[in-house]
């Protein structure tokens, strides 16, 4: 029977095992998002990286810009793989590609770098890219007409999400792969599985789904405990 996860660290455990079951059946671009604005992408990416760490100096960990590659190497000390920026003018991102690498995973890459992880995805050629906690689709920055489209058509459309968790208002948005998409509603504090989706399901379709009406009358969803039951807890462990 479909759950959510109850526990941030369960969470994370699941998004390890989604991320490796996607790269096993030969996905090369893969997004991670757990979208809880309050976490500490640091704190959560070390975690993740744990699933990875018998890949030694193969795996180059990559962060947005040379102060956050910085910060990591200060504060990771004694990891056995490769930490570096996405590049710049004057570094660009395809001279860090070497011929050894045979993972990457890009740390919180946000819409202003979207060039650059684009560059990446191109130059690792049939290396897997992870895009951990990846936030591409910003409108302020990429704007909603022809260039966005250009954008999603061009490159977002080619990433596969191996696992993401959205709570909502008395709802939440989730997906592990290889299952769909799913969106969970609170009810009586359980959280009910109202749909299930091929697609990741946005605007009119979501607010369709989350409308009660939606259930039918002998409908028997299935039931999981509310989002991140412990989530203070582990907030305050990663905020330490």
């Amino acid at each position: 029977m479909p759950q959510l996860p109850t526990t941030l660290e369960e969470s994370i455990a699941l998004a390890q095992a989604a991320t490796l079951a996607a790269i096993a059946d030969g996905h090369k671009r893969i997004t991670v998002e757990i979208v809880i604005p309050e976490l500490k992408s640091m704190g959560l990416a070390r975690q993740f990286l744990e699933s990875f760490s018998d890949r030694g100096n193969t795996l180059k960990v990559l962060f947005t810009d040379t102060g956050a590659a910085a910060l990591a190497k200060r504060d990771w000390q004694g990891v056995n793989f490769k930490i570096e920026d996405l590049g710049n003018s004057r570094s660009p991102i395809t001279d860090k590609i070497q011929a050894e690498d045979e993972l990457y995973i890009a740390i919180d890459p946000s819409a202003v770098e979207v060039e650059q992880v684009e560059k990446l995805c191109n130059a690792a050629g049939d290396r897997p890219v992870i895009l951990f906690l990846p936030k591409l689709e910003d409108a302020a920055i990429v704007g909603i007409g022809y260039a966005a489209r250009q954008l999603r058509d061009r490159f977002l459309t080619t990433l596969t999400c191996a696992y993401y968790i959205k709570p909502l208002e008395a709802s939440a948005l989730y997906r592990c792969y290889p299952a769909q998409w799913q969106v969970w509603q609170e009810q009586d504090d359980d959280y009910i599985l109202l749909a299930e989706c091929p697609q990741k399901p946005v605007g009119d379709e979501l607010d369709e789904i989350l409308n009660p009406s939606t259930l039918g009358d002998n409908a028997t969803p299935a039931k999981s405990p509310g989002v991140f039951a412990s989530l203070g807890r582990f907030l305050r462990t990663l905020s330490r």
